[in-house]
């Protein structure tokens, strides 16, 4: 994976110059273009904090794609879950629910599964009304 691509990708996706995103993580922007041009590779420390600042997980930062971080949220939250477990293939086939839970990274699994069986709850109410 080429992080220094990444991190460019994610900061112009949020209309951020590097010396911005150095300002935001306490970092100099040339630090930041080094980053981004491979020349130099963040400490874990400064990596948690841009991550902060671009509002993304570290596992979102290194996925290959956006959808597959939720994925892993989704599998680790349903793996023990018989009833869920059905429902996951479903989750992680729709691009909406993959954006949604990517706006929920930040909850705990108590509350990410609630949420994933409410979703279940709602599908299965609105697949009823249809028929």
């Amino acid at each position: 994976m080429d992080y220094g691509k990444r991190l460019r990708e994610l900061r112009n996706s949020k209309y951020l110059s590097a010396n911005a995103l150095g300002r935001m993580v306490d970092l100099d922007q040339t630090m930041i273009y080094k980053i981004e041009r491979n020349e130099a590779k963040p400490s874990l420390d400064s990596l948690e904090r841009i991550c902060s600042a671009l509002d993304v997980t570290m596992a979102e930062f290194f996925a290959d794609n956006p959808t597959e971080a939720a994925n892993v949220t989704i599998r680790s939250v349903t793996s023990d879950d018989a009833e869920l477990l059905e429902f996951r293939k479903e989750l992680e086939e729709r691009e909406d629910l993959q954006r949604f839970f990517r706006q929920l990274k930040s909850l705990s699994p108590q509350t990410l599964k609630r949420v994933i069986r409410y979703i279940k709850m709602v599908e299965e109410e609105e697949a009823k009304d249809n028929l």
